[in-house]
């Protein structure tokens, strides 16, 4: 375990590319987190505590699991031990709260830029490239890649985009190789609300690129003054993205007080933000039905309720059988892992329990419809991010970025966490 102002002086001391230990490791039980009925329906097992603020962890096909902290830190979790990989030296340190800290300041420094998104090459570990989407100490964000079998792997560093607008609101953050191979990349509105439907902005945008930044091949054409690696415009603070089984992205993003939506990506859509985000009769949030040229969410929570959604994944696994064939989306807010079945058509999924709700109104995405239901409420706080990596299912924590409510028991003393989900 490390104080959150001592890390630059740590790796400094002991080396990038030595092992390090980012909290602790905890083979035990969870039974001292807090749970209720809910949650207690699904357990899980804490692998890794006292994380600072981690914010994406992806499975590499090696079994190895990649973990950013956005106070600066890529990590490597091999089932055993974690060790630090690189800290990025033009990266944000957005400081942690302590762990157990009764403070709820809503603000940590960096707002709500660090060290974010992580993805692993398709082909890895020939070649060892890590992914990593940061806000750098110049004002923007990049992505960047390293080579993680370097014996340094802070001088492999190469950039692969940059200049992508940063804030200390909404920076989205997610990155993902998808079924094509191409690195797809979400970038937030970073507050330039008359950007993001500008094809020729990054910002409120998917991008879509090759392992080495160009554009991909196929992107849609958007015009002569459009960058080429938009795939997607119009979004707000997208922080999740998966495919379904037939190759079908799905992204989650953040709304306006709630309006929290899933969307599926067309390539060229304009998904109409900050114009459109509300249901029809919305008397806040220009309703979707008066935007003949965007395209509807396949889910919005509404003007009264929020998920606060950040990762999300497709789940193919067994480890869980009741959410196979789910798409999972963490819920920051909502303190609730949100399962969403999805089929085709009109043909309404059967969900069950409290707070089970259906997205079928004839204004919703057009092939697809949805509806979902809440689970492990208030068990873990505040989920940042979801993943499966070879039949297992693992999560991450943010309770330690200033968001919990000052009535939540988070954070714990042993916030943040990895967990795996184990099932009921």
């Amino acid at each position: 375990m490390y104080p959150a102002t001592t890390r630059r002086g740590l790796l400094a001391a002991i080396g990038a590319s030595s092992v390090a230990l980012s909290g602790c490791l905890d083979d035990g039980p969870s039974a001292d987190l807090p749970s209720d009925d809910d949650a207690a329906d699904h357990a899980f097992e804490v692998l890794v505590q006292n994380l600072e603020i981690p914010w994406d962890v992806t499975a590499a096909p090696t079994g190895e699991l990649f973990l950013t902290e956005r106070t600066g830190r890529l990590l490597r979790f091999d089932g055993e031990g974690l060790e630090a990989v690189v800290e990025p030296e033009d990266a944000i340190d957005a400081e942690a709260l302590d762990p157990g800290t009764e403070e709820s300041p809503w603000w940590v420094d960096g707002g709500e830029g660090g060290t974010l998104g992580v993805a692993v090459d398709p082909d890895y570990p020939e070649p060892a490239f890590v992914y990593v989407y940061y806000t750098s100490r110049e004002g923007v964000n990049r992505v960047v890649r390293f080579d993680a079998e370097s014996a340094d792997p802070g001088e492999s560093r190469e950039v692969i985009v940059d200049g992508i607008p940063a804030e200390t609101t909404h920076n989205g953050g997610r990155i993902a190789f998808g079924p094509d191979d191409r690195l797809w990349i979400c970038t937030g509105d970073a507050e330039r609300l008359d950007e993001t439907r500008d094809p020729g902005s990054l910002a409120g945008k998917v991008l879509r690129v090759t392992a080495e930044g160009e554009p991909a091949e196929d992107n849609p054409d958007l015009g002569s003054d459009a960058d080429p690696r938009v795939y997607t415009l119009g979004h707000r603070n997208p922080q999740g993205i998966d495919w379904l089984p037939d190759e079908t992205p799905v992204l989650a993003e953040h709304g306006p007080g709630a309006r929290d939506e899933l969307n599926v990506l067309v390539p060229g859509g304009d998904y109409g933000w900050p114009d459109a985000r509300g249901p029809p009769g919305d008397d806040r949030e220009g309703p979707y039905d008066e935007f003949e040229e965007v395209v509807p969410p396949l889910v919005n929570t509404g003007p009264t309720t929020t998920w606060a959604p950040s990762g999300l994944c497709y789940y193919g696994g067994d480890a869980v059988p009741e959410w196979e064939g789910r798409l999972l989306v963490a819920g920051l807010r909502s303190q609730r892992l949100h399962v969403v079945a999805v089929a085709e058509g009109d043909d309404t999924p059967e969900v069950e329990g409290e707070d089970a709700t259906r997205y079928d109104e004839a204004w919703y995405y057009e092939g697809l419809t949805a509806a979902s239901y809440g689970a492990l409420a208030g068990g873990l706080g505040r989920i940042r991010h979801v993943e499966e990596g070879g039949g297992e299912l693992y999560a991450i924590t943010s309770n330690r970025d200033g968001r919990t409510d000052e009535e939540d028991p988070f954070p714990t003393d042993r916030d943040d966490v990895l967990v795996r989900l184990t099932g009921e």
